[in-house]
């Protein structure tokens, strides 16, 4: 089975933006947390904006005809941002998460972008692997806090 980088259009839009949401849902719950997109809905609106709008360039993987993942590098500024990076649940493990990255970088590299930055959450291993065999260094932390506060 190859897989196939194609440029994202609009059309791809309802499927990435399932991808997504079950990509990071399945991560999230693995670790008890509540995933990053709240419904299937609320991702394909970021992937359709994402999908739409001409400072975002977009990559899609397609394995077998079929779209398996997809990964976006804002332009819109001097450092170069990527993602969200996603690869449907069910055909992780095959590289798609690295060459939708290196598709990425290379459109940096091309672009002459003087870096790369990307947001990574501590407790996906996984992905934090991929990102350190790639040359990506932490920078520095960020913290996300939900819910009512207590008083």
């Amino acid at each position: 089975m190859t897989v196939t980088l194609r440029r994202g259009t609009i059309e791809d839009a309802k499927e990435c933006g399932r991808i997504d949401y079950a990509a990071f849902r399945s991560i999230a719950e693995q670790h008890s947390f509540p995933p990053d997109f709240p419904s299937v809905e609320v991702a394909t609106e970021v992937v359709t904006m994402l999908l739409s709008h001409p400072g975002f360039y977009s990559v899609v993987a397609e394995l077998d005809g079929k779209i398996v993942g997809s990964n976006f590098l804002d332009e819109r500024s001097t450092i170069a941002g990527i993602g969200p990076v996603s690869v449907d649940p069910a055909v992780m493990n095959r590289t798609i998460g690295r060459q939708l990255m290196q598709a990425v970088m290379d459109r940096a590299g091309q672009r002459s972008f003087p870096g790369m930055r990307l947001v990574q959450i501590a407790w996906h291993f996984r992905s934090l692997a991929l990102y350190t065999k790639l040359a990506f260094e932490t920078r520095e932390t960020l913290s996300l806090m939900q819910g009512k506060p207590l008083a």
